[in-house]
């Protein structure tokens, strides 16, 4: 029987009793309507590729009408006349690598790289920032334009963030491309938004000041990661992961295993006679195998509320954690240490990293190049 999927055809064609059947229209070959027992009914189209027969479903009926089936059926001949697989390209389609995917395998694969720290704040970009926006685009769709939007999106509320979460997804795909998933990066060459480094540094009088508010900071424990903060120049997470295993207390030493440290490389840095004289004093009476250990038997993981404390009592409230770093490296070329030394104090692994306290050493220069100008003049 000669039959024409119209509208009215398909809302009165009847269910079979059991399994499903296929309407065939008789104007585009392999056009259909299949109707299952339950009365689902569903346009399809049936055709050939090298042989071998394919059905691919169009959409179900009402969402898709007949006259819209149909139209969708002649482009999808089309491309099979052309020598193209509609479903084979469906298939692939919906198998293909997401950003959503991507972050899985480099939640498996690089993150475990990184510090302790590291791991978080990526984590954390990847959750809030990256896979809301473009969690569900496929890889092979992501554009520049999307980038740049993401970027421009952050940028509004946090524009040092946004550099660095666009960072974080360039590294990403780069993975991507290596691993075959795309051909280009699409996050290369982004337009960074320009950052000022901060430089604090603490005074003679301001260390004085934090001194005696540690003397009375409730949480001693906070209290002597701050003192040792201060007085070996090392980042927030390298003392607050510090184990007694890592310390040569007798050599005054602090072994640095990689995974603690933000280069993955190992370090051997020589304590103060003052940094010895708080570890000994600690070491009296701990109890656990870190130096700071919570209740739960971990290593303290920061000290945001003890530090919001000494801001507070000392007046200190543009502090931040990172400037006792900073304030480290100053004292030293303030008393006329060479850029190289303390390059090794903090941990840098390349003398370029040291070089933005290079500024600082014009005042000990200044003071050399004087004791000169004094000599001429006797």
């Amino acid at each position: 029987m000669s039959i024409k999927l119209n509208e009215t055809y398909c809302k009165n064609i009847a269910a079979p009793e059991s399994g499903n059947k296929v309407h065939y229209d008789s104007q585009l070959p392999g056009f259909g309507l299949r109707v299952t027992a339950s009365g689902a009914k569903s346009f399809v189209l049936n055709y050939h590729v090298n042989g071998r027969e394919r059905r691919m479903t169009i959409g179900r009926h009402p969402a898709w009408s007949a006259a819209a089936a149909r139209e969708r059926a002649k482009e999808l001949r089309r491309d099979v006349d052309n020598g193209l697989d509609p479903l084979a390209e469906r298939n692939e389609r919906r198998s293909a690598p997401t950003v959503r995917s991507l972050w899985s395998e480099y939640e498996t694969v690089h993150l475990p790289t990184l510090s302790d720290r590291s791991r978080r704040d990526q984590r954390s970009m990847w959750q809030k920032d990256i896979l809301p926006t473009l969690g569900a685009v496929l890889l092979a769709d992501l554009s520049s334009k999307q980038i740049d939007e993401l970027h421009s999106e952050i940028s509004a509320r946090a524009k040092t963030r946004a550099n660095r979460v666009l960072e974080v997804l360039r590294k990403a795909l780069n993975l991507a491309v290596r691993w075959g998933w795309i051909e280009k990066n699409p996050a290369e060459g982004f337009r960074r938004n320009a950052e000022h480094a901060r430089e604090r540094y603490l005074t003679e009088a301001e260390y004085e000041l934090v001194f005696s508010a540690l003397e009375e900071m409730p949480n001693q424990r906070a209290a002597n990661a701050i003192r040792l903060l201060i007085l070996t120049g090392a980042r927030r997470g390298e003392v607050l992961s510090l184990e007694w295993q890592d310390l040569d207390l007798v050599r005054g030493i602090w072994n640095r295993p990689a995974h603690k440290s933000k280069d993955r490389r190992p370090k051997r840095i020589p304590l103060s006679s003052g940094a010895l004289a708080l570890l000994h004093q600690m070491r009296e009476i701990a109890s656990h195998r870190y130096l700071f250990p919570t209740s739960r038997g971990t290593c303290m993981p920061d000290i945001n509320r003890p530090w919001s404390w000494l801001k507070r009592e000392t007046g200190l409230v543009s502090l931040r954690v990172h400037d006792l770093r900073h304030s480290f490296a100053s004292v030293l070329i303030s008393n006329g240490e060479t850029l190289e030394t303390i390059g090794k104090l903090l941990g840098h692994s390349q003398h370029q990293t040291t070089l933005r306290y290079a500024h600082l050493m014009d005042d000990p220069l200044r003071r050399a190049a004087d004791k000169l100008a004094n000599t001429i003049r006797q």
